[in-house]
């Protein structure tokens, strides 16, 4: 390629060549980035470094929820004023960041991880299905709301944890349909996500 051709240092071309990697990042934008990084103080450099370093030795997942987190256990599952027979089924961290920001909802989350997407090759057995089951069985549930977002994908994740948690005696519901169809859940904004939430209905096959 031109670009690699014309990189004095093979330093730089490795540097490059990993920040490409990031999604939505090509090869002239992480140069730009790379040469940036390069005019700052080698101070600020190194501390994104190191910040990088400990973000993938330090970060955790929760042992409850699946949300990230810098201990065993999140900050929303470890609160005592949080509404622990409330469980939200997210597909992601990002929709937990969505969804607290609306300020709307006071229980807790189950993050799978992603949703069943037979295109893509991911199936149940790849999320944290089993484990929202577990949790369930386990007692202290009241509800699961299933709040995906609402694409084919999402649907049929949905309808496929319904047939799981069905017959344990559970409420589940689902988020009012204010966010549009094909819409990520994390892209809605505050107010439309607050309503979705509090409008919620019971879920139906």
């Amino acid at each position: 390629m031109p670009l690699m051709n014309s990189l004095p240092s093979s330093l730089l071309e490795r540097a490059v060549d990993e920040v490409s990697r990031l999604p939505g990042i090509g090869r002239k934008t992480a140069l730009r980035l790379v040469l940036h990084l390069l005019r700052q103080d080698e101070c600020q450099t190194e501390a994104l470094a190191e910040s990088l370093v400990n973000l993938r030795s330090g970060i955790h997942y929760c042992s409850v929820c699946h949300n990230l987190c810098d201990t065993e256990m999140c900050d929303v599952c470890a609160n005592p004023k949080r509404d622990h027979s409330t469980v939200c089924v997210v597909e992601n961290v990002q929709d937990v960041m969505a969804i607290e920001n609306t300020q709307q909802y006071h229980g807790v989350y189950h993050v799978l991880g992603g949703i069943i997407s037979p295109m893509e090759g991911v199936g149940p057995s790849d999320l944290e299905i089993a484990s929202l089951v577990e949790r369930v069985q386990a007692g202290g549930v009241g509800e699961v709301i299933l709040a995906l977002s609402p694409t084919m994908e999402g649907d049929t994740t949905n309808f496929y944890i319904y047939r799981k948690l069905q017959d344990t005696g559970v409420r589940i519901t689902a988020i009012a349909r204010g966010v549009a169809h094909n819409d990520e859940l994390q892209y809605a904004d505050e107010i439309t996500l607050g309503r979705a939430l509090l409008g919620r209905v019971p879920f139906s096959a």
